[in-house]
């Protein structure tokens, strides 16, 4: 606390973790008069060192935003009105206590605690006896989970942010890190300062393409293509670490007799992707002959109906180089939420309780029973939200009731006009949030719940450093942390008993007794700037930066190439949409705006969404530089200002996809991985049309 020298201002400074992205920074929430006023640096944060991006320095803006929810709402004669508690989560128990479990479905999130998501899967299996429990994992790293899993055993970046600045090359594919993840991104170009190369793949020329020494501009859908072109050439020149591959993997054979067809050879790969041979060659190169090398991607590989092929491929690269167990090496996929590591961990996902351990195991069953005091757990596991959101659109789900935590899939799932025709399926339907999204707008019951300022916790950063969340201000009105309206509404059905917890550490005290990665950690221990990261097994171990460093993860300690072969995109341009669009962020805005759109600051900078298209395109269809378009694909149409800008490759056009007014997923496509079930945002056709005078006229100001 800091007084004045009239001694009439007092400042208190909080330790907490920043909201957004998966990075993990922590700065001070600074308090007067029990309102956030500002963030200042925390200095001794393990991940930032007391430095910000855009989103963390104004990460208070939106916390005493007037539309806040306040009380709960329920739906009267097609109207959102006020009502008490009381009344809301006892008619939430009434009707959920109507529905088989079968017919209910519960999505956590990624924007909230551990000890939120563990309670909302127990709230899921315990209560209303489902293993549909999912959350937007599916839609952005539910492939890494799948494809690491099955190569190392592990599906988490197997090193740490701080050791990136070891390493001597750092090939980034499908992450634009300087603006998606900015703290991550400082330490790629402290790399850079010591003398590392950085390779770029991606269709735009981003910030991050622009900060790197080689930039492979490629088409978005040929990952694997890429991938297997620079194992091809690595392979032809002995590059490869056979040491490392004899000694630590197995089917390495499997995975060279494909990577070695001359669909692969260099020429015919720069056809492909696009990409000049030359640089193909000179990536190879740099990859395999710069030790150690890291390899960092985000949802560039992930969203794709091949996302779990094109992971793997990344994990082949790493293992053919030998860049595994090393500081400075790996395969690290950068998480996009904050929590969205720990949602993963805590079992928010339809066939795996906490620790990822298998709900279809009978001992894992048992485990569970016993520790949780309970009998007649589901055996099997659920549905994806994406399997149910097309189930839902087609009529032939048996799901009738959601339960919605922290999720505004309204925006962020693909094919919006479907996702809308689903929801209209549900009998009843409960969002519990901070402002009422457009989600929250279709549902029955709308639960007010605590932001991250207002409660306390811990939640999990990409590179599995577990870190604390603390409690600065207290919630508007009468809302509530969402840990404990899950705990009032089991005690409404029945299940107080399970769900008695005192606070917060009580919780976590559970899930290390639970989940065997956290079994070492605890509150006492947490509270240490540095924290720990998983698996920490027992109260005496340090935590684990490096994953793999002597064994995989994986039953005899190996890890395992695949033969991939590349397939397009499930949706590829033709002469009525010619265009390839993919999507993504920006660096003022986060996911659906939903905070950052309330920040004053942030909302100044970037006031609505783009599409930027090559000026070769915008020539060729006559369209000029922030005139308003309209783009179509075969699910849906926006209007939207253009930007023609010689940053993006010509024949792909891009999208963010923050803004309501032109949401760039009315058009994205909704077809699946087929393991991950992961849908294919980050590739599918559209057209862009210019828009006549009489129709719209020039949008001034809005870029």
């Amino acid at each position: 606390m800091y007084s004045g020298e009239n001694g009439n201002m007092e400042l208190k400074y909080v330790h907490t973790t920043c909201p957004y992205c998966g990075t993990g920074c922590g700065f001070n929430i600074v308090v007067k008069d029990g309102r956030a006023v500002g963030i200042e640096p925390w200095h001794r944060a393990p991940v930032n060192a007391g430095k910000l991006c855009q989103k963390g320095r104004y990460a208070y803006e939106f916390i005493h935003s007037k539309d806040r929810l306040v009380k709960p709402l329920v739906r009267e004669n097609g109207q959102l009105v006020e009502t008490s508690w009381e009344e809301a989560l006892a008619l939430i128990a009434g009707r959920f206590m109507t529905f088989l479990p079968e017919e209910i479905v519960c999505l956590s999130s990624a924007r909230t605690s551990n000890e939120e998501n563990y309670l909302m899967q127990k709230f899921a299996r315990v209560v209303l006896k489902t293993s549909n429990v999912d959350h937007c994992a599916r839609l952005c790293h539910s492939s890494t989970v799948a494809g690491l899993a099955a190569v190392f055993g592990s599906g988490a970046m197997t090193n740490s942010i701080l050791d990136i600045e070891e390493s001597k090359c750092i090939f980034i594919i499908g992450s634009n890190t300087l603006e998606q993840h900015p703290l991550i991104g400082r330490r790629v170009m402290l790399a850079k300062k010591k003398g590392a190369k950085i390779v770029c793949a991606d269709p735009r020329c981003t910030p991050t393409a622009k900060q790197a020494d080689l930039h492979l501009s490629m088409y978005s859908g040929t990952d694997v293509a890429l991938l297997n072109g620079l194992m091809h050439h690595i392979i032809e020149n002995g590059w490869e670490d056979s040491a490392f591959i004899s000694k630590r993997t197995k089917n390495y054979e499997e995975m060279k007799s494909v990577v070695m067809q001359e669909i692969y050879s260099l020429p015919n790969v720069s056809k492909i992707t696009g990409v000049p041979e030359d640089d193909l060659k000179t990536a190879a190169e740099w990859i395999a002959q710069s030790k150690p090398s890291a390899l960092i991607y985000s949802m560039g590989i992930t969203q794709h109906t091949v996302g779990v092929d094109n992971v793997r491929s990344t994990a082949n690269l790493m293992l053919l180089t030998g860049n595994l167990g090393v500081p400075g090496g790996g395969v690290n996929p950068l998480r996009g939420q904050n929590n969205v590591q720990g949602a993963c961990d805590m079992g928010c996902l339809p066939d795996v309780y906490p620790g990822y351990q298998k709900v279809a195991d009978p001992k894992n069953h048992r485990k569970m029973e016993s520790i949780w005091g309970v009998s007649g757990l589901p055996k099997a596991p659920g549905l994806t939200v994406t399997e149910l959101m097309e189930q839902l659109a087609e009529g032939t789900s048996t799901v009738k009731c959601m339960y919605v935590m922290g999720e505004n899939f309204m925006l962020s799932d693909p094919d919006l006009n479907k996702v809308r025709k689903a929801m209209k399926q549900l009998d009843f339907l409960v969002v519990q949030d901070i402002f009422l999204s457009e989600t929250a707008n279709l549902a029955d019951v709308v639960l007010p719940a605590a932001c991250y300022a207002e409660k306390n916790g811990t939640q999990t950063n990409t590179e599995r450093r577990v870190q604390r969340i603390r409690k600065a201000v207290d919630p508007p009105g009468d809302a509530k942390a969402d840990w404990r309206i899950i705990c009032e509404l089991a005690g409404c059905m029945g299940y107080g008993p399970q769900f008695s917890y005192m606070n917060e550490a009580e919780i976590f005290e559970e899930i290390s007794k639970v989940t065997p990665q956290y079994g070492g950690m605890s509150y006492e221990r947490l509270e240490k700037p540095d924290s720990l990261q998983w698996p920490c097994p027992d109260k005496t171990h340090p935590g684990t930066p490096i994953l793999h460093t002597e064994k995989f993860s994986t039953s005899d300690g190996l890890a395992e190439f695949s033969g991939i072969e590349w397939k397009p995109p499930a949706e590829v341009p033709d002469v009525e949409y010619p265009f390839i669009l993919t999507t993504g962020r920006n660096i003022w805005h986060w996911h659906t705006g939903t905070m950052t759109r309330r920040s004053k600051t942030l909302a100044s900078e970037v006031r609505t969404g783009w599409v930027e298209l090559n000026p070769k395109d915008a020539k060729k269809l006559g369209i000029r530089n922030r005139e308003k378009v309209r783009v179509l694909s075969r699910r849906g149409k926006i209007e939207i200002p253009s930007m023609v800008t010689e940053d993006i490759k010509p024949g792909v056009v891009f999208i963010p996809f923050h803004f309501k007014e032109c949401a760039a997923n009315l058009l994205t496509n909704g077809a699946l991985d087929p393991v991950a079930k992961i849908p294919e945002y980050k590739a599918c056709a559209v057209k862009i049309e210019k828009i006549e005078p009489q129709e719209s006229k020039l949008l001034e100001g809005q870029l």
